[in-house]
């Protein structure tokens, strides 16, 4: 059986949480898209974690850790992850590369940075990983394919023609010094020397552990609203963070997945640019970023604030449509704890109108919250397992979110911890 687990919002939702939760009973945690631009932060028994190309689910002995052919393969990153979490006491993974896959190199980090130079304050609050180079790239058909590793004639020939294509930008556009081929050649000399042991075919692999009936999971990064197609285009990421590219981007039939879970957070909060109807400002903002996550509300990546908001029933109950979802995993609810309200965002009202529809970017920039309060539960909830011994304030909350959203809520998050976690029926 497939499960995927996936966000619902603008991405730091929790689902390195879930991930590393569900995990415990199955067999392949798989990451099928995205690359080293953003982090999962998992608490566990090992301790405290921010992974960023590693599946969340790499800390049980019996899982095999999969990088799939959709992701945005950054090599060094994760052999420096897969030691950084080796020294701390975690038995080394059982990892397998798709041959498929495509790497990130260093010029994609390089035309990154360039890029949001020279857009200056129109950028797009990029984290600089080369994400949005890498995946120009793939799609242009002038990356790099794992497998093509293993051909040193196709790769003496290629880095010439590629380094002289970058080097027309570099000259030209961006006024920075120019790629030579025998580094290139070089540097991925090293990327081989590292992933070598790890290559497959990871979706013949896939489809062999289907016919034996094994538990699959798999691994999404950022969220709905990140989309290229159905998010807040352009400020978007560049491979589609939806469950149904899972399929693609592991290799595996469309059918297979048989569960979406998709992660909510009981706020909102965001890293990078973009439409935020529900944002909030100044000390109102500045306290639940404090209080929020585990340990404040900052990128796992780029340690950056996040920018934070009350939670959105219009740009959540869409992005739950558009993953398909099953399954909603409510997260961070202990965070509420201390307001005596609660605002939640239920509508947006557009040039006077209001919807509960989620709108196209030009009218989202239009766009202003129409906001319901709750009454708050003013208490400490960690450490309660049943739904039914939270307080009834709490349980209005969630049962007033579900309502708006149309979604089960199934599972709720009062911790960051692995065991932190309510079962709904």
């Amino acid at each position: 059986m497939v499960k995927a687990v996936v966000g619902a919002n603008w991405g730091d939702e929790g689902k390195g949480k879930i991930t590393d939760m569900l995990a415990k009973k199955a067999d392949i945690i798989v990451r099928f898209q995205g690359g080293a631009n953003a982090g999962h932060t998992i608490v566990n028994d090992y301790g405290k974690f921010a992974l960023h190309t590693l599946p969340s689910g790499v800390f049980y002995g019996h899982t095999t850790s999969m990088i799939g052919n959709g992701v945005a393969l950054d090599v060094p990153v994760l052999f420096r992850e897969i030691q950084s979490i080796v020294d701390r006491g975690v038995p080394k993974p059982k990892l397998l590369v798709s041959d498929r896959a495509q790497m990130v190199m260093s010029y994609h980090k390089n035309f990154d940075a360039y890029e949001e130079e020279r857009l200056g304050g129109k950028s797009f609050g990029s984290t600089k990983s080369g994400i949005a180079p890498f995946y120009s790239d793939k799609y242009a058909k002038i990356g790099f394919q794992v497998s093509e590793l293993f051909d040193d004639e196709l790769l003496k020939e290629k880095v010439v023609r590629i380094a002289k294509q970058k080097n027309v930008l570099l000259e030209h556009l961006y006024h920075k010094p120019l790629i030579s081929p025998d580094e290139l050649y070089g540097e991925l000399m090293e990327y081989k020397e590292m992933v070598a042991p790890y290559v497959c075919d990871t979706a013949l692999y896939l489809h062999n552990a289907l016919k034996e009936g094994k538990e699959i999971l798999l691994e999404g990064q950022l969220g709905s609203l990140k989309d290229p197609d159905h998010g807040i285009y352009p400020m978007v990421t560049s491979s589609s963070t939806l469950a149904a590219y899972g399929a693609i981007g592991a290799g595996i039939p469309p059918y297979e997945i048989k569960q979406i879970i998709t992660v909510c957070k009981a706020y909102s909060s965001a890293v990078g640019a973009g439409a935020f109807v529900s944002e909030i400002f100044g000390d109102e903002a500045d306290e639940l970023r404090n209080r929020g996550g585990d340990g404040g509300e900052f990128g796992a990546t780029t340690g950056r604030p996040r920018r934070v908001g009350w939670f959105d029933c219009v740009a959540s109950k869409y992005g739950l449509r558009m993953q398909g979802t099953t399954d909603v995993a409510f997260t961070v609810l202990d965070v509420l704890g201390y307001l005596d309200e609660i605002p939640v965002c239920v509508g947006y009202e557009v040039d006077g109108e209001v919807t509960t529809e989620f709108p196209t970017t030009h009218l989202l920039d239009k766009a202003k919250p129409v906001i319901k309060k709750l009454a708050g539960w003013k208490c400490d909830i960690r450490g309660i397992k049943n739904y039914d011994e939270l307080p009834e304030n709490c349980r209005k909350y969630i049962e007033f979110v579900e309502e708006q959203l149309g979604y089960p809520i199934t599972m709720v998050s009062n911790g960051p911890g692995r065991d932190d976690i309510i079962y709904r029926n």
